[in-house]
């Protein structure tokens, strides 16, 4: 069995053919994968490519890369590792109780082997339950007539065996579509635990799980799934099932090495895990918290601020960043952006938020603003803006730090 090799990275870091056992195969396969996904994974350079803010794992022909993320090139890599699984866990992309996600601190853990372990957790525990029945249609030949007599496959089948019937009927089984993308999800996990200490737990999940028919599940059918009351508790299982069948690639380069990966946009849960820990510190507060909300702009373009607070009849716009600025600057495009974001929201306030420690006073903008009319009362209004930094570790540096969303609130003056 081929040994499998570990690369640990960080986002925006270089990896060169030669390095820590990267070969040209695993080049060639990285970069059609990379293709496959419009370029937003990496960028080619020569003999190499160079990460960009995904962070995640890839597994690929007996090489693991770990991509973690690192808000700061000159921070030490070391409080680094396990951000990422805990920012998972925090924004609900991870289940507290699972045995991975329970030990991220231990050092040879990584992405694939959490997310699979809950998988095949989620799957036994269906299985302990036991595994639904559904109703479905099947067409074959039978020894009674039951259900619709199929006259065009009866005669061409039934010529000789004139004791059959050849029927479209009902059965009630465990052979549904359900099954048959848990199935599908186990193929995986099994091809990409061998040798690792979750192979004889997902050999003794196949083992007793139902035969389904193998079918080759797509998007499309993933996107149809629907569950009820008889079926919720499914839905765990189904949703990384779901991931691990989308972010599957065999015979990625040349029929040769099936890849796995599992990439996360480091601005994207950046922003969730935010608003999340907003959402829990405004609990019992008169704070309301919303994201994403949506202003037609121009044409089909739209304004969509990350966050949005209001309290006592005043809006605040707060827009996340991941990457710390240069000089504890804006960029005048960010700035014109939250300017934008002020004027369509009646805003006095909005903050750029970036990871680390410091930040700016409010500053408002050298336009003439506008005034409006509520209720007869005339108001002239201004708007402010300033760059804010989160620790997003605690004072030891080592664990996330649990009051963020408390330290936002004190940052954004609410």
């Amino acid at each position: 069995m081929k040994p499998i090799n570990v690369i640990e990275v960080f986002e925006h870091q270089r990896l060169q053919v030669g390095d820590k056992g990267f070969k040209q195969s695993h080049l060639d396969a990285l970069l059609k994968l990379n293709e496959y996904h419009d370029g937003n994974y990496f960028e080619p350079i020569a003999k190499g490519i160079k990460f960009n803010q995904y962070v995640g794992v890839i597994q690929v022909d007996g090489l693991i890369i770990e991509i973690n993320p690192k808000a700061d090139k000159d921070d030490d890599d070391k409080k680094w590792k396990g951000v990422l699984l805990n920012m998972l866990n925090a924004c609900g992309k991870l289940k507290a109780q699972s045995s991975g996600a329970a030990n991220v601190k231990r050092q040879n853990l990584n992405l694939l082997e959490v997310y699979f372990e809950l998988y095949l957790t989620e799957v036994e525990n269906l299985i302990r339950k036991g595994l639904i029945k559904q109703y479905r249609k099947q067409t074959q030949n039978t020894k009674a007539l039951k259900g619709k007599l199929e006259f065009a496959g009866h005669i061409k089948n039934n010529v000789v065996h004139k004791e059959r019937f050849y029927t479209t009927h009902q059965v009630y089984d465990t052979n549904h579509i359900l099954h048959q993308v848990l199935l599908c999800a186990l193929n995986i996990v099994d091809q990409f635990t061998k040798g690792t200490r979750l192979y004889d737990f997902t050999k003794r999940i196949l083992i007793n799980f139902p035969k389904v028919t193998e079918n080759k599940i797509t998007s499309s059918q993933l996107n149809k799934l629907k569950l009820n009351r008889k079926t919720a508790a499914y839905q765990d299982a189904l949703e990384i099932a779901r991931l691990i069948i989308l972010n599957y690639s065999p015979d990625i380069s040349s029929g040769k090495e099936k890849m796995l990966s599992l990439l996360f946009d480091m601005n994207q849960l950046w922003e969730v895990y935010i608003l999340k820990q907003l959402q829990k510190a405004c609990v019992d507060t008169e704070i309301t918290v919303s994201g994403q909300e949506s202003k037609s702009f121009w044409g089909s373009n739209s304004l969509k601020p990350d966050v949005v607070l209001r309290n006592e009849g005043k809006t605040y716009i707060l827009d996340t960043k991941w990457k710390r600025p240069k000089n504890n600057s804006a960029s005048i495009s960010d700035l014109r952006q939250m300017y934008a974001y002020c004027r369509f929201w009646d805003a006095e306030k909005a903050l750029l938020l970036y990871p680390g420690s410091g930040g700016t006073t409010y500053i408002g903008y050298k336009t003439d603003d506008y005034s409006k009319q509520d209720n007869d009362i005339v108001s002239d209004m201004k708007h402010l803006c300033k760059v804010g930094m989160v620790d997003v570790f605690d004072s030891n540096g080592k664990n996330l730090n649990t009051d963020i969303g408390s330290d936002i609130l004190r940052i954004i003056e609410i």
